[in-house]
């Protein structure tokens, strides 16, 4: 198939391009058109006007500062994964990149992209809210920051609003001796996830996690922190048996009704498993636990 009729901009400036975006309802970000192209093939979306952001300058060149990454909307995701200077400030980027679709795709795709786009069982925005990140969007009122949590609302729906663009995103920097790992299930390499989990772990003098982060993408309406398994976590020596106890808490997060991949059921298998092991993995990173 083939879209339907649209019009389409290449604004220089991101004042251009949010004053396209204000003037028609309809109008849509281009960035790298990894989902938003074959979306408009099949006339799943149909956009009355693409508003291409390739031409603007400012928002390339990935920057470590202030304790955060700072990635401007035209990153694509191959150059954040091959960065070594996002990759010495927080390695979890570099291990979940690695799930995102295949090399191709990756060499085209922008991050900003990903998180607009917002899928529930995407990688990026579950890394964006597992490490507590935000998004900056830039609109007819200005700029403003938006957590992670409250961007992402529900499948495919963020807290953007109307004429507002996504600028830049922020991930923070691992704190200093903690330890951070991802994993997920798929039914291939490359395809979205059918659970995918992953945490931050930091050990006090004791040797008892402190500032715990799980996360989870695939199991609900949108990526998600696992509250219930991170407090099964803090101040525990993060041993098999805390392993094991937020991997039970952590399946009864998943929302995700029977589909064609993976039955409620075994999303929760799936989830505990990956917990105990993506938990265990990044406390073993942070010298600690088992």
């Amino acid at each position: 198939m083939k879209p339907a009729l649209f019009e389409y901009s290449a604004p220089k400036t991101v004042a251009e391009a949010v004053a396209l975006l204000s003037h028609d309802p309809g109008a849509v970000v281009l960035a790298g058109g990894q989902s938003l192209v074959p979306a408009m093939n099949l006339r799943l979306a149909s956009p009355s006007h693409l508003v291409d952001i390739q031409h603007i300058d400012g928002l390339r060149g990935i920057r470590v500062e202030d304790g955060r990454i700072v990635v401007p909307a035209m990153t694509r995701h191959r150059e954040l994964e091959l960065s070594d200077a996002v990759h010495a400030a927080n390695p979890v980027i570099r291990e979940a990149m690695a799930h995102v679709a295949h090399v191709p795709i990756r060499n085209r795709g922008t991050v900003v992209g990903s998180l607009c786009h917002a899928d529930a069982a995407a990688e990026m925005p579950m890394v964006l809210v597992l490490t507590r990140g935000s998004v900056v969007a830039e609109g007819p009122g200005g700029r403003r920051t938006i957590a992670a949590e409250d961007f992402f609302q529900f499948h495919m729906t963020t807290a953007r609003e109307p004429g507002e663009m996504i600028v830049e995103a922020h991930f923070p920097v691992l704190p200093e001796g903690a330890g951070a790992a991802f994993d997920e299930f798929t039914r291939r390499h490359g395809d979205y996830a059918i659970a995918a989990v992953g945490a931050i772990v930091g050990f006090d003098a004791a040797g008892r996690a402190r500032d715990v982060s799980i996360a989870a993408c695939g199991i609900g309406s949108k990526p998600m922190r696992l509250r219930e398994a991170e407090a099964l976590i803090a101040g525990t020596p993060v041993g098999e048996a805390d392993l094991a106890a937020a991997g039970e808490a952590a399946r009864a997060a998943v929302s995700a009704p029977d589909d064609m991949h993976a039955t409620t059921a075994y999303r929760r298998r799936v989830v505990a498993t990956l917990v105990r092991r993506v938990v265990g993995r990044a406390a073993q990173r942070a010298g600690k636990g088992r």
